[in-house]
């Protein structure tokens, strides 16, 4: 039996791989050290005889047999999975279940907001929160990983319902008495030159995706001279005199007192969040919390 479910645990790891091609990120969502995780797969590669990776220093990619394996394994998995889980209500006295995915921009205010008032009026159901960045949203998704996710918007595909949540401006990030801040109206132009610390592409590939857009329309080229995966790092940085940075509005009240703002005055200079489902999702409790988010969405303006 401990063998059976060893095997078991293997085969999740190496599914969750084959999702993220990336060894930090899959260790980060089994909670795993990658050493651990470098285990598994060379364990279950043992076990079958034959390669399911192709590993690089820079990349990690399927082989034509680890792609096989995969798409067979990841749909009994997710069925296995989703029986434990209403196996689990069950037994819990739950009348349902819905599992949430969101990112940084939505994680101080509207996601917290639509969870605390859809868990007081829906109490019996088995409500789940995931931290996903948006592109892996998307895949867990189309995976039934998540009933719906807080993104970076706009997200305009024929399978998916989305709900506008918020439109932020975008604020210049500095350090205390940086010379941004004595700017009377500051403009895309007048980031030219600074030196820039940004969310890391690997976490931030949408918001940076955009952020490169908005500055190229202005024929603004950016100029990253560091970079870290976490919101607390890059405040850290930034108010350690290193360089700035570039948030939504939504952020700028959880910011601290050894840094300061500004706002980037350009129409388009704005940052959307919404809220993303599967059309051909249809049961009550994602329907409740759509309700929920529309009461608790940022208003217009």
């Amino acid at each position: 039996m401990t063998r059976d479910l060893t095997g078991i645990e293997n085969v999740h790891s190496f599914v969750t791989l084959a999702e993220e091609l990336s060894f930090r990120r899959t260790a980060e969502r089994l909670n795993l050290d990658q050493s651990a995780l470098s285990r598994r797969i060379q364990k279950l590669e043992a076990s079958l005889g034959f390669r399911l990776l192709e590993r690089t220093t820079r990349a990690v990619s399927l082989t034509q047999a680890g792609r096989s394996f995969y798409e067979e394994n990841a749909h009994l998995l997710r069925r296995y999975e989703a029986s434990v889980r209403l196996a689990r209500r069950v037994a819990d006295g739950k009348l349902g279940a819905l599992t949430i995915g969101y990112m940084a921009f939505a994680a101080t205010e509207l996601m917290p907001s639509a969870v605390a008032r859809f868990r007081q009026l829906h109490p019996h159901v088995d409500l789940n929160i995931r931290y996903i960045r948006t592109q892996g949203q998307k895949i867990a998704l189309a995976h039934d990983e998540i009933d719906a996710g807080y993104m970076i918007g706009p997200f305009d595909h024929a399978d998916y319902h989305t709900l506008p949540l918020s439109d932020d401006p975008l604020y210049v990030v500095t350090p205390r008495g940086h010379a941004l801040q004595q700017i009377p109206v500051l403009t895309p132009a007048d980031l030219a030159g600074q030196n820039l610390i940004l969310g890391d592409t690997s976490e931030w590939d949408e918001y940076r995706w955009r952020l490169d857009s908005l500055f190229s329309a202005e024929g603004v080229a950016l100029d990253v001279t560091l970079e870290a995966s976490n919101t607390l790092a890059l405040i850290g940085l930034v108010a350690a005199g290193l360089g700035v940075t570039i948030y939504p509005e939504s952020l700028i009240g959880f910011l601290g007192r050894n840094v300061e703002v500004r706002q980037i005055t350009h129409p388009a200079f704005r940052s959307c969040t919404v809220l993303a489902w599967k059309r051909s999702n249809r049961s009550r409790q994602i329907r409740d919390f759509i309700e929920v988010a529309k009461m608790t969405a940022a208003p217009a303006g």
